[in-house]
C-alpha cells in the first residue's frame, strides 16, 4: 500500500512549485497537491487540505509536506488533526507567530503588492532564491504573476494572523522532516533549527545551493529527503553534504 503524500504549496505558488518533486516521488507515494489558495485564513486552508484527503482509507499512511506558507498550513493540521498522520515535512517555514516588527514589514509588503505587483514579484524571486538561473527565475515569475496580487494579499493577511502552535508541536509523536536551504533569506536557517529542536522526532536537513524556493531550486535533494521520510527517517540529522544531487 503506497502512502499518500499531500504537498501543500507556499505563498504565491500553485502545484508548479512541487512539480519536479512530485514527479520524482511518483513511484514512492500517491502524490496529491493541495489547493488552498482561495482560503482566507490558515485554519481555512487547513480545512481545505483535510478535505482533499478525506477519501483516504484509515489504514493508508498519510504524510503532509508543507512549503513556506504551506508549512504554516501543515503545522495547523498537525496541531488540530482530523485523522492519524504517519509523518510530516516542514520546509522553509517557522513555528513562530508574527512578531511586531514582522507585522510592520508585512504591511509594507501589502502596499507593494497592491501598488506594483510585477515589480514586487521580481523582488520576491530575486530575494527568495540563491542565484537562480534565468530559466528558473522566469518560471517562478510566471507562476507568481498568474497566481496574482489578490491571492498574494489574502495570503499575506492570513500569515499575519497565524496562531502559535509551539506547545502542540512539542507534543507530537510522529517523525517530522524539517528542511531549509542554507541560503534562505526569507525564513533563515535559524528558524528551521528552532523548529526542529521543538519536536521530539524531528530531523533537520540542510540543502546547499538553495534559498527559500528549495523545492524548485534543488528538487532532487528535496525528493530524496522526502523519500527517506516515506521509508523511515534516519536516526540522526543530515547535512546538505549527505544529500547527493
Amino acid at each position: 500500500m503506497k502512502p499518500v503524500l499531500l504537498l501543500i504549496p507556499g505563498m504565491l505558488n500553485d502545484g508548479r512549485v512541487w512539480a519536479d518533486v512530485a514527479n520524482a516521488l511518483a513511484s514512492d507515494a500517491q502524490v496529491r497537491l493541495a489547493s488552498v489558495a482561495q482560503a482566507p485564513s490558515i485554519s481555512a486552508m487547513a480545512e481545505a487540505a483535510w478535505r482533499q484527503i478525506a477519501d483516504v482509507a484509515p489504514a493508508t499512511p498519510v504524510i503532509l509536506a508543507g512549503f513556506s506558507l504551506g508549512g504554516y498550513v501543515a503545522i495547523e493540521m498537525l496541531a488540530t488533526p482530523r485523522r492519524p498522520l504517519a509523518a510530516a515535512a516542514l520546509m522553509s517555514t517557522s513555528s513562530l507567530p508574527e512578531a511586531p516588527e514582522g507585522l510592520i514589514a508585512r504591511e509594507r509588503s501589502l502596499n507593494a503588492l497592491a501598488n506594483d505587483f510585477a515589480k514586487t514579484v521580481d523582488g520576491i524571486v530575486s530575494w527568495g532564491t540563491d542565484h537562480a538561473p534565468p530559466e528558473l527565475a522566469a518560471r517562478l515569475r510566471q507562476m507568481m504573476l498568474e497566481v496574482g496580487a489578490e491571492t498574494a494579499i489574502r495570503q499575506t493577511r492570513a500569515i499575519m494572523a497565524r496562531v502559535d502552535h509551539r506547545n502542540a508541536l512539542a507534543r507530537l509523536d510522529l517523525p517530522v522532516l524539517v528542511l531549509c536551504g542554507t541560503a534562505d533569506r526569507i525564513t533563515p536557517m535559524a528558524r528551521s533549527e528552532e523548529l526542529a529542536a521543538l519536536m521530539p522526532q524531528a530531523h533537520l536537513v540542510r540543502v546547499d545551493g538553495a534559498g527559500h524556493m528549495v523545492p524548485c531550486e534543488q528538487p532532487a535533494a528535496v525528493a530524496q529527503a522526502l523519500r527517506a521520510l516515506l521509508r523511515g527517517l534516519p536516526s540522526h540529522s543530515q547535512s546538505a553534504a549527505e544529500i547527493p544531487r
